[in-house]
């Protein structure tokens, strides 16, 4: 269903045959070459067991041992006994390849186009009428390796009211996925078509679409959906204060 940038990225070495069968059961990689910030990390790929990645260190405070296996209650117990806080699952949502190749061969949306900084002032005010946390939760910014919006008409010329953007992911050739439209013009798709053409321009630079969200985030739940994206896991890293 999905491409192998995708498996390749999130299994990273491992095949979907080495991981358990049952949700809820992971196998232990132990890597000394993570990233503080990912020195610990759960990977809940959909319909089957999982994986966790640790550096050494990690490993030995929680008593796992590389290629072996862990239920999710004995791992629970593991972090809470050596005080490893995470930061809250994320949804992982990727589009399957059949969705790909239907979006490389699509014709543009003639009703989005990519942002440069000639379009700063249009941005400034988009930004400024979004709520702050809604801004602050999507990302979105006019200086990333890509950004899309929409556009409507207004009595003081056209208005920016919905707008994506994204960047290439951890050195990989997926791109990492942000959107954001104004209250006001939301329930109309504006949401989806942005999203689907970011992506598709994304795909035309060479680069896969992923789009992120929290598990308690139903309308970027409902727009993943609404637009294609399948989910492939959930993923969860450390705490970036714990330390």
């Amino acid at each position: 269903m999905f491409s192998t940038a995708v498996t390749d990225h999130w299994l990273a070495g491992l095949a979907p045959a080495d991981l358990p069968a049952a949700p809820g059961t992971y196998r232990v990689v132990v890597d000394a070459d993570l990233p503080a910030s990912r020195r610990f990390s759960v990977l809940d790929p959909t319909g089957t067991g999982g994986v966790v990645r640790a550096t050494p260190q990690v490993a030995a405070a929680l008593r796992l041992v590389d290629g072996g296996t862990v239920g999710s209650a004995a791992l629970t117990a593991a972090l809470a006994s050596a005080g490893i806080a995470l930061n809250g699952a994320d949804h992982v949502f990727h589009l399957p390849v059949a969705a790909l190749d239907a979006l490389r061969a699509s014709a543009p949306d003639p009703d989005v186009r990519v942002l440069t900084a000639a379009d700063a002032d249009a941005f400034a005010a988009f930004a400024a009428a979004a709520p702050e946390d809604d801004l602050d939760e999507a990302y979105v910014e006019l200086d990333h390796w890509l950004v899309v919006g929409a556009f409507v008409a207004s009595a003081d010329g056209p208005r920016l009211v919905s707008a994506a953007s994204t960047y290439p992911w951890a050195g990989t050739t997926l791109a990492d996925t942000g959107v954001l439209t104004l209250p006001g013009h939301r329930g109309r798709g504006l949401g989806r078509r942005t999203v689907l053409a970011l992506a598709a321009h994304a795909l035309r630079r060479g680069h896969e679409p992923l789009y992120r969200c929290q598990l308690d985030n139903a309308a970027s739940v409902g727009l993943a959906r609404a637009a294609g994206f399948v989910p492939f896991a959930t993923w969860d890293v450390v705490h970036p204060d714990d330390d």
